[in-house]
């Protein structure tokens, strides 16, 4: 199984530094989710992670290895990224879509084999799109045009997979659908999932491991039940609230002190 970590990370666009001078471990084999108020750069971390933004200074290291000198074709088969809102082109069938995961292993000698339609196979009946193959991508509802995203990241067969934001524009049960299919791919394949999430109640049911993003670096990181804290909210999100037990799940619930509803009695 394949690690991913950064050294003394420095990120940013022009003059301006979003990440200054970051250390991060991702845990291998579980869940971790990026936490932090807009802008802080969640997103930015993510696509470092993924060599599509190249540090300002500090190394991005794939097996103790710097991504930076890895050959393209050589990470795409170790990690996997799906950007936040993607776009197929106009009239692409699902099948067509997770075809494009089989790329890195493809070459001008190896074409299209029996060990790619496999591949595509079992992604597709991972994310129980079997049935849509034959779908345009731009036809299918939300929950079901992201668990097509998904199959993409599938095809190309990484012990790592990064998600930009999964859940973003879809309703509440497209979320929980993407979460769970997202918790199953962890606990039955052993893949090492890293995602932005907005919702931090979502992120703690689901996460083995939050890294809380603040002021360009790390404000914690561990398991939910031990960093989401009332200080934490109110520091990196800066919102009052309360945290309480989810009664299914054990994780921590956090509930905002804003204002809503007057209590009234009879």
């Amino acid at each position: 199984m394949h690690s991913l970590s950064a050294k003394n990370l420095t990120l940013g666009y022009g003059d301006t530094i979003i990440i200054d001078n970051l250390d991060i471990e991702i845990p291998k084999g579980e869940i971790t989710v990026f936490i932090g108020g807009n802008g802080c750069g969640k997103s930015t971390l993510l696509r470092s992670l993924a060599r599509l933004l190249k540090p300002k200074s500090g190394n991005i290291l794939l097996n103790g290895e710097e991504i930076a000198k890895m050959k393209t074709k050589e990470i795409a088969k170790k990690l996997a990224i799906l950007p936040q809102s993607p776009v197929s082109p106009e009239g692409l069938t699902v099948y067509e879509l997770v075809k494009q995961g089989r790329h890195p292993y493809r070459s001008l000698i190896k074409q299209w084999s029996k060990e790619d339609e496999d591949a595509v196979q079992r992604a597709l009946e991972a994310t129980n799109m079997l049935h849509l193959k034959d779908r345009a991508v731009d036809s299918l509802s939300g929950g079901q045009r992201q668990r097509a995203w998904i199959s993409l990241t599938l095809a190309q067969d990484t012990d790592i997979i990064l998600l930009d934001e999964p859940t973003t524009y879809l309703d509440m049960t497209h979320q929980i659908e993407i979460l769970d299919l997202l918790f199953d791919l962890n606990e039955q394949k052993g893949h090492t999932i890293i995602m932005v999430l907005h919702d931090l109640n979502l992120a703690s049911r689901y996460a083995h491991h939050i890294v809380a993003v603040k002021d360009k670096k790390v404000y914690a990181q561990g398991k939910p039940e031990d960093i989401i804290t009332c200080q934490l909210v109110s520091e990196v999100f800066q919102m009052n609230c309360s945290i309480s037990c989810d009664p299914i799940f054990g994780t921590p619930v956090c509930v905002p002190h804003g204002k809503g509803r007057s209590v009234l009695s009879n």
